[in-house]
């Protein structure tokens, strides 16, 4: 019982310094601001990313943005509705040319492989992909893994909502954390395993 509890209280602590390295890890500003991409990608999940996405095609960083996640049946205009009424609004020639949007995601996996494919039928070789701040250390590993072959530059936005500086005061800032610190985990475990075993497959071919 002891050696039983002494791995599990190093496994405790192993799991909270991983979620300290992972907080202080989070990208704190946005990665070469005025590098032109092919794509802006969005990942649905907040006003927030879209407005920063609009804004980011309003000022020409790429030719096209791509809404991944979006629910089925809403078209671009009802999603454009969304903006707050500060942010930059798209000319309709831009939605019309230059907007897309993809229903087959339902998660950040969905995501990834969602615009891999879109990257791919474009024909595309670089995105910038927006996405909380909390949620780029996921989204990154994620995106990475489905389009190795892709240059991926971090957008991430700060939604104010999320208490970054204090966040073990807030009890919604700590819970949302720690969610995405776990899936991150998972995340991470699964592309190990699935990396090894297409590596082991290889071998055999």
């Amino acid at each position: 019982m002891r050696r039983l509890l002494g791995f599990l209280l190093m496994l405790a602590f192993l799991w909270f310094a991983g979620l300290v390295v992972f907080v202080t890890g989070l990208p704190a500003k946005v990665e070469a601001p005025e590098k032109h991409t092919d794509a802006i990608i969005v990942v649905t999940g907040g006003s927030e990313r879209l407005a920063e996405g609009i804004r980011l095609l309003n000022h020409g960083l790429a030719d096209k943005l791509f809404i991944s996640g979006v629910n089925a049946g809403t078209h671009i205009t009802d999603i454009i509705a969304t903006l707050p009424p500060q942010a930059e609004k798209p000319t309709p020639k831009l939605i019309a040319c230059c907007i897309l949007a993809g229903y087959a995601a339902d998660s950040t996996l969905g995501n990834a492989a969602e615009t891999a494919a879109w990257m791919q039928s474009e024909g595309l070789h670089s995105l910038r992909l927006v996405t909380a701040d909390y949620h780029m250390p996921r989204s990154l590993l994620e995106f990475r893994s489905a389009m190795p072959g892709i240059e991926i530059i971090a957008d991430p936005v700060f939604p104010d909502r999320f208490r970054r500086q204090s966040w073990w005061r807030s009890p919604g800032s700590a819970n949302l954390l720690i969610s995405e610190y776990d899936k991150y985990l998972v995340a991470l475990l699964r592309i190990a395993i699935h990396g090894k075993a297409s590596d082991m497959e290889e071998g055999k071919g």
